[in-house]
């Protein structure tokens, strides 16, 4: 995981693109249902971190989950999407550019 897909997963979680939103929460409810039945999920063990979390890579399930270009790390689920496919699907995130404009 690179810090692209951490800030993918926060984005998605706090402020899907409308683009793919429904995508994010399918995918998300699918995942978590996984994660839920898993030994490495921390509702299996002791600790202080109050949010639901992967022991196995520390992420917290909300984020992650939500992180389309992301796998689980002991492969229970798989990306959906590359970082660069979602980027399409989305677009400028609701941006438009201005005519003429090069960037």
């Amino acid at each position: 995981m690179n810090i692209g897909q951490i800030y993918e997963g926060w984005r998605n979680n706090l402020l899907p693109p409308a683009a793919i939103k429904d995508i994010i929460q399918e995918t998300s409810e699918e995942r978590m249902s996984i994660c839920n039945a898993c030994p490495h999920h921390s509702k299996n063990h002791k600790g202080v971190r109050p949010d639901a979390h992967c022991t196995y890579c520390g992420c917290t399930l909300a984020a992650k989950t939500k992180c389309l270009s992301c796998k689980c790390p002991i492969d229970k689920w798989l990306p959906v999407l590359t970082e660069e496919q979602e980027e399409e699907i989305k677009g400028d995130g609701g941006e438009q550019q201005e005519e003429g404009s090069n960037s």
